[in-house]
């Protein structure tokens, strides 16, 4: 064994050399050159093994496989640019041992491979060879550009595991097939794993000289078609009758008068020339002329000039929609950039609110403040990235994306784009379509974007970007960092008096043909539209309900002429029947355990009861009224806190003497979310200590095991519904101070609202003593 210490290790790459053969190799590493050299001045033995990634440039002992083989150094050539190259011959096979860094280059002790079964010569071993042989033979046939003499060397031997080593060097597989064969232990199953590749190669190699065959026809073919179509081609010029030269004279007259970039106009170029040379009847051709006229058709560098009066901005956006102050403020400073800084980014926006608050008009009006052509791109339900970056032209029915395609409709390179519902998107084996928006809304990418179909970069630097959303929650986090975002809250009652009174009316009193004279609404039947017949964030539906009645309206005027019809808060049920929705006022008398508190809904703020009785039992504690996890832990939570509260009031051992059961009204309506927790814990403590909560009083808050209240969201709302719902009192964490100080005073005026940092605050605020 001594003779196998400390011997240089030679890694390579897409190389094994096996024992008895001849191998030639470049090294130009400067451990691998150590090695060599050291071999070459020692006793003249590396062990050669292969890299499992050729692509690690200073391989470890992980990088490399444990079984190689000891060869032999016979000769190192110097070549230029600091190479060798190396002839060594295979002696053994041989398993490393642990690599030694000295010197510069790594050495191991190895240890020799016996093999797990003899061969014994017999006419199973004769045979086997003979068909290794004639197998070879085959694949060498189907192959070619082998060498002769190492062919005669294979067909010459007569030892079966030096005849697999030099057909495995002689075959051109991959490496890690040849590892395989090495690596095996078992003579016959080593037989076996290379008649598997050989066989396996042939039956490659016939399947691409047969490609090849039918290629070659192909193109002899289309060859013989070209010329055909050629000598068609003058035919028709002589008789006057080329329609493809007209038409690409016709894109010629267009190029020189395209304003694009010096690659632009080459490309287009190069494909007028392609057109000129293919026959107007194929198919080429049809696509080559839908290629030219895409690239045609793109304003390159046209733009249109941004109205930069504010005023006017101010006025047209007032005009449009009331109220969204946040995104007026927003245009207005995009546009006193403009004005100073022409070249200046566009900002992009994401709109975020429920449905119905006017994200989508509000883009619409922004690019009329602003003098732009307007693109909608509806993102719901894409799932292909192909709507954004377009297909391929090799695929057949080829088209560019949804923003070239706006891009050519407008007619400009600086649209304002609208990405509609991009909360919306989906994504499928056909890609990812969030990932391609990634480069569109990005000012530093989008620059230079890239549509499959066109080929060519577009700058997008120029356009304005929009998006809209109901939620922020499932939108990835990289394309959610590119943009600012806008949170649009639902609208108050007298905003959507507002909206209705100024825009609504007048919009479908028009659409339905009415005059002023024939259809009128007065404002109490405005305000009875608002909280009777709709319950939602936005005004969509308070835009149906009016447009209801003025169809009604139509109605009596297409029987009578001179009919008129006035509506008022007495007369409305007439037309729009039953209330749909009745507010759920606060009772007049305060109770024992039952507490309202305040929730959030995607069409707006609501108020619920949080009812608790006691009775004789075990201690369970039982929850009904449809709660999701997160509100079951809280009412758990809200338990154990007031147990902790109540322990020196109560007599000992109430709470396993007795159940405890919490129910949320409505039971059919979803519940959950942490900010109920308070409410909870108010109605629990007061049905314990049977204390009367007062009953025009509102909680919201998340409560802590140990009391403290953390801060909840969609406050406005939550006010919204207490002040309707006729409370006096709400009591919000302290936390949320910096909202409400946010709020108009016409959500905070005539309600009084109290800030707690912790449980016993809100009992003190409204438990009767």
């Amino acid at each position: 064994m001594n003779e196998y210490k400390n011997v240089p290790v030679v890694a390579l790459r897409d190389v094994v050399v096996f024992p008895g053969t001849t191998v030639y190799f470049e090294v130009g590493r400067e451990a691998t050159v150590k090695a060599v050299n050291e071999a070459m001045h020692g006793k003249q033995y590396i062990f050669a093994v292969a890299q499992k990634d050729p692509k690690v440039e200073h391989p470890k002992q992980n990088d490399l496989f444990e079984i190689g083989t000891l060869a032999q150094v016979k000769q190192l050539v110097t070549m230029p640019g600091n190479v060798v190259r190396v002839i060594i011959v295979g002696q053994e096979k041989m398993k490393l041992g642990s690599l030694v860094l000295e010197d510069g280059y790594y050495k191991a002790d190895l240890e020799k491979v016996e093999e797990s079964r003899q061969i014994s010569y017999d006419i199973e071993t004769i045979a086997l060879i003979r068909g290794l042989k004639d197998l070879f033979s085959v694949y060498v046939n189907e192959r070619g550009r082998i060498n002769k003499n190492v062919v005669d060397e294979i067909m010459d031997c007569t030892d079966l595991d030096s005849l697999i080593n030099q057909i495995a060097t002689g075959m051109q597989v991959n490496y890690q097939f040849k590892q395989k064969i090495l690596a095996e232990t078992d003579i016959y199953q080593r037989h076996e794993n290379i008649s598997v590749i050989l066989s396996r190669e042939i039956g490659i190699l016939r399947i691409q000289d047969d490609v090849a065959k039918r290629v070659k026809s192909q193109v002899e073919e289309n060859q013989k078609e070209y010329y055909l179509h050629e000598q068609i081609k003058a035919i028709h010029k002589e008789l006057g009758d080329d329609d493809s030269e007209t038409d690409a004279d016709r894109y010629g007259e267009k190029l020189s008068k395209l304003k694009a970039s010096k690659k632009v106009k080459k490309k287009i170029a190069e494909e007028i020339k392609r057109f000129k040379l293919t026959n107007s009847n194929s198919s080429e051709s049809a696509v080559i002329r839908g290629y030219i006229e895409t690239l045609l058709s793109i304003p390159w560098k046209k733009m249109s000039e941004d109205n930069t009066d504010i005023v006017n901005a101010e006025k047209v956006l007032n005009e449009d929609h009331y109220g969204l102050k946040d995104v007026k403020e927003k245009v207005i400073e995009c546009l006193a950039v403009k004005a100073i800084k022409k070249d200046g980014y566009s900002p992009i926006i994401c709109l975020v609110g429920p449905p119905g608050t006017g994200k989508t008009s509000i883009a619409k009006s922004i690019a009329r403040a602003m003098n732009r052509k307007y693109i909608r791109i509806c993102l719901g339900g894409v799932r292909d990235e192909a709507e954004i970056r377009g297909h391929r032209r090799t695929y057949v029915g080829a088209m560019p994306g949804r923003i070239i395609a706006g891009i050519r409709s407008a007619k400009v390179k600086n649209p304002l784009i609208l990405f509609d519902e991009i909360d919306k998107m989906g994504a499928d084996y056909k890609g990812d379509p969030s990932s391609a928006l990634l480069e569109v809304l990005d000012p530093e990418q989008n620059r230079h974007f890239s549509d499959h179909y066109v080929e060519l970069p577009v700058d997008l630097s120029q356009a304005m970007f929009i998006c809209t959303a109901n939620s922020l929650d499932t939108i990835p986090r990289p394309l959610l960092d590119r943009m600012e975002i806008i949170e649009l809250s639902g609208y108050t009652e007298n905003e959507k008096f507002h909206i209705a009174k100024n825009y609504l009316v007048d919009k479908q009193r028009i659409a339905n043909g009415l005059t002023k004279e024939q259809f009128n609404i007065s404002d109490k039947g405005i305000y009875t539209i608002i909280e009777n017949y709709t319950r939602e964030a936005g005004v969509r539906g308070l835009e149906r309900k009016i447009g209801t009645l003025c169809r009604k309206a139509a109605v009596e005027a297409a029987k009578d002429q001179t009919a008129k019809v006035r509506i008022s808060n007495r007369n409305i049920k007439k037309f729009l029947g039953n209330y749909k929705y009745t507010l759920d006022l606060v009772s007049d008398s305060s109770q024992v355990g039952i507490v309202r508190g305040l929730a959030w809904t995607s069409v707006g703020g609501d108020t619920l009861e949080i009812e608790v009785n006691i009775m004789h039992g075990k201690g369970a504690l039982q929850l009904t009224g449809k709660l999701g996890d997160v509100m079951q832990e809280s009412a758990k939570i809200a338990l154990s806190y007031v147990k902790s509260q109540v322990a020196d009031i109560l007599e000992d051992d109430f709470f396993g003497k007795h159940d405890i059961h919490l129910h949320v009204p409505e039971g059919a309506v979803p519940k959950d979310g942490p900010s109920a927790g308070i409410t909870m814990a108010t109605a629990i403590y007061s049905a314990c200590t049977g204390k009367k909560v007062r009953a025009d009083a509102a909680m919201t808050g998340e409560l802590t095991l140990r009391g403290r209240v953390l801060p909840i969201g969609g406050l406005k709302e939550k006010i919204l519904a207490a002040k309707a719902a006729g409370v006096k009192m709400v009591i919000v964490p302290e936390k949320n101070r910096k909202d409400v100080e946010e709020f108009d005073g016409e959500v905070t005026d005539n309600i009084d609202i109290r800030f707690v940092t912790n449980a016993p605050e809100v009992w003190k605020l409204v438990l009767e003593s």
